[in-house]
């Protein structure tokens, strides 16, 4: 079993399948197992993740019954990567947004540094998100300042591109992030920088390979939602505390 495992959440990306696998193999020289962790896919991903992993023996697989959240996906991925004692955990999207020649910085870094997770910054680059469309940058800028402004953190929390160093970051404190949709990426940052040593690197984001982004308005809107309730408890909390 390699050291490193790379944890892929998929919904309906029949296309990026193989390309995806291509281009980690193609970046990374190392040896890395892959997790796809799949919500009931409508389209082809499922048989795709299959033929690979007939072909390929570094390929795992989890099947979800149905579409369960990214949030949750990401949860039974590392779950599952600290029962089986990987040193690394890397966590990507499978669209191609995230260039998997990052993985070399992120992994240099954390067998260099006293980092204990690694993860990614979008804003750190002039023009990293050129390629997104205007409202994509909009939402992705707003939401980023009003995490910034509410919670009282720097980092580019609602990313998913991430290195976590099995042996300093616990899996329980990663768990401790209740949202089991897209706004899992900024609460667990948020737990997690009480506690652990984080490093961002700068990276450019280009849009995605193909298939469309599962974030909608009914997502956002909940996003939203969780975000103000967040900040509320946490306010209350302080208050009471004192």
């Amino acid at each position: 079993m390699s050291k490193i495992l790379i944890l892929i959440p998929v919904l309906n990306e029949e296309n990026n399948i193989i390309l995806i696998y291509k281009m980690i193999k193609k970046s990374l020289k190392q040896k890395f197992d892959i997790l796809f962790i799949d919500d009931n896919s409508t389209d082809n991903t499922r048989k795709n993740i299959e033929n690979i992993k007939k072909k390929y023996k570094n390929i795992l697989f989890i099947k979800r019954p149905k579409r369960l959240g990214i949030g949750s996906a990401h949860k039974d991925g590392l779950k599952l990567g600290y029962k089986k004692k990987y040193k690394f955990i890397i966590t990507m999207d499978c669209d191609g947004t995230h260039n998997p020649k990052y993985i070399n910085s992120m992994l240099n870094i954390a067998k260099s540094t006293d980092a204990e997770l690694i993860t990614t910054n979008r804003f750190l680059v002039k023009n990293a998100l050129k390629d997104w469309s205007t409202w994509r940058i909009l939402l992705t800028t707003l939401r980023h300042i009003l995490i910034k402004f509410l919670l009282k953190i720097e980092f580019d929390s609602s990313g998913a591109f991430r290195l976590y160093k099995t042996n300093k970051v616990k899996i329980s404190d990663i768990l401790a992030a209740k949202n089991d949709s897209y706004s899992f990426f900024w609460e667990s940052i948020y737990l997690l920088s009480k506690k652990n040593k984080i490093k961002e690197i700068p990276i450019n984001l280009p849009g995605r390979l193909s298939g469309s982004s599962k974030m909608n308005l009914k997502e956002i809107f909940k996003a939203l939602k969780y975000l103000i309730i967040f900040f509320v408890q946490k306010r209350l909390n302080l208050f009471y505390s004192n």
